[in-house]
């Protein structure tokens, strides 16, 4: 005779592993901004190669300075937007661990956010530093390694979305 299950069970897959690789890029987003704004000062610039800087900015705004210039107001509200993400990511880990593109994309995510969090929280802005340029076309907005990973982690989202669609 077969038994009916009662209780629904969880996903196999454990959420520990997701919430180290965010911890992880949190680690390295805040060990890298520490070390430029100890050894930069606001603005200080150092040409790394012919199309790569390093420089201290400060951005109070979102992704490409959107709203730097807003009056202080863009703190509070991108840290509730962040803080409300992250904890939208951790219920979609917990439900999806298993599966893994998504869930990498997810775990870069959140530790982007809680990375740039962290500096609104503490400073009042976000610390960017990696400055790419091309001749002719000009520099690319500064950013930093939380700016990094959320990027990387959209392209993989969309990329295992793709593959969804696809099958």
């Amino acid at each position: 005779m077969a038994t009916k299950k009662i209780f629904p069970t969880k996903s196999s897959a454990s959420l520990t592993p997701w919430l180290g690789i965010a911890a992880i890029v949190i680690l390295f987003d805040q060990l890298s901004k520490i070390t430029i704004t100890k050894t930069f000062y606001l603005g200080e610039e150092k040409v790394i190669t012919s199309f790569f800087n390093l420089v201290l900015a400060y951005n109070k705004g979102a992704a490409f300075s959107f709203l730097q210039n807003s009056g202080g107001w863009q703190r509070y509200f991108f840290t509730a937007i962040a803080l409300g993400a992250a904890a939208w990511i951790i219920v979609l880990l917990k439900k999806h661990g298993s599966q893994r593109m998504f869930s990498w994309a997810l775990s870069l995510i959140l530790g982007g956010a809680i990375g740039n969090v962290i500096d609104r929280i503490l400073y009042g802005h976000v610390v960017d530093f990696l400055d790419f340029h091309w001749s002719g076309f000009g520099h690319f907005p500064a950013f930093n390694i939380a700016d990094s990973a959320i990027c990387i982690g959209a392209a993989l989202f969309i990329l295992d979305e793709l593959r969804r669609v696809n099958k």
